[in-house]
């Protein structure tokens, strides 16, 4: 029962640093290439972990709006932008290997050639080591910077910021 409230606990703690602090996002569904100026209102970041024990995994997942996309990471040219998580630091907390999933080939009125990308919901896996002697709650921040397009048009770049719940005495129980 302890573990149960633990994870329930950590659920509704994920959904609320995953919101944008400068400006409201519109709901995915809302939002259409008219109405988009800025990257962060067509992607939305969801952080979780996944106590199994002191090496686990932490997914981040990008949550892209139908009919826009961002840069793979590799990104197909160097000068594309590409999705990047960029995660804090915590004592106790070791960041592994960011494992970028492979994107997509889509082909695109304004390349000459198909480019990797990522649509719709992607999980992006992050190996993660606690300390054993660590204990509590503790919140690995991060930075995800993506770059949302459409068919035709990409639009500025956006760092947004999300935290990753990590409850170190959940993995103990």
């Amino acid at each position: 029962m302890t573990r149960l409230i633990s994870f329930l606990a950590l659920g509704a703690l994920l959904v609320l640093p995953s919101c944008q602090k400068n400006s409201p996002q519109p709901t995915q569904s809302q939002a259409t290439p008219d109405e988009v100026s800025s990257s962060a209102q067509v992607v939305k970041v969801v952080s979780h972990f996944i106590p199994k024990s002191t090496s686990a995994p932490a997914n981040v997942e990008l949550e892209i709006t139908p009919g826009f996309h961002v840069n793979a990471n590799p990104a197909t040219f160097p000068y594309l932008i590409a999705a990047e998580v960029q995660p804090g630091k915590v004592e106790g907390i070791t960041v592994g290997k960011i494992a970028y999933p492979a994107g997509v080939a889509q082909k695109f009125a304004f390349a000459d050639q198909p480019l990797s990308v990522y649509e719709g919901r992607v999980t992006i896996p992050i190996a993660l080591s606690i300390a054993a002697d660590i204990k509590g709650q503790r919140m690995l921040p991060l930075k995800v910077r993506v770059q949302a397009c459409d068919t035709e048009k990409c639009f500025p770049p956006s760092t947004l910021e999300s935290a990753i719940a990590i409850n170190a005495d959940a993995l103990r129980q």
